[in-house]
């Protein structure tokens, strides 16, 4: 019990990481893994046991993790969105056709976090193709600190029917 109570902590530190299909799968491994050594009968037994309280504990983890997310508070991204990007991206993120791509609900935007932070901060002149529209424009260097770069990506990835996720500090670094 001692083992699937570690196991419980780990996938809820893989479950708060926003993938609860890796914590399920990294639960029943690891168990798997803690009880070989105790024969094929108590292995299976014990991955079982673990399995359940996978399936029982996730989904109260997963709805306090949607609450926080929910209940985040993204007005100092806001706030530099209204300063930098609205001019472009427009106070509701639909952006101008066929000039300025929308952020609300962007296929491009959503699908590679990490390439939207280089645009942030290089700026962008590349053909780019967003929810079936191409555009052609050029998006300057942002002139913002590490932090603003988080705040506001993470207000944008927040908002106007956005799915989430939330960028860190790391992520910036990594992407310089």
């Amino acid at each position: 019990m001692v083992m699937s109570l570690n196991i419980l902590y780990i996938c809820t530190k893989i479950i708060i990481m926003k993938n609860k299909y890796i914590a399920i799968a990294a639960f029943i491994s690891i168990g798997m893994m803690s009880c070989v050594s105790e024969g094929a009968d108590k292995a299976t037994e014990a991955v079982t046991e673990v399995a359940t309280e996978v399936i029982e504990t996730a989904p109260e983890i997963v709805e306090e993790i949607a609450e926080e997310v929910a209940t985040a508070d993204y007005s100092a991204g806001e706030e530099i969105y209204g300063k930098t990007c609205k001019a472009c991206h427009q106070a509701t993120g639909a952006g101008i056709p066929g000039a300025f791509p929308p952020l609300a609900e962007s296929d491009y935007l959503l699908e590679d976090k990490m390439r939207a932070i280089k645009q942030v901060i290089n700026g962008s002149s590349e053909e780019m193709v967003v929810n079936g529209v191409t555009y052609n424009g050029t998006m300057t260097p942002q002139n913002l600190e590490d932090q603003e770069i988080v705040d506001v990506l993470n207000y944008i990835l927040n908002s106007w029917g956005n799915a989430g996720g939330e960028i860190t500090l790391e992520d910036v670094a990594a992407a310089k």
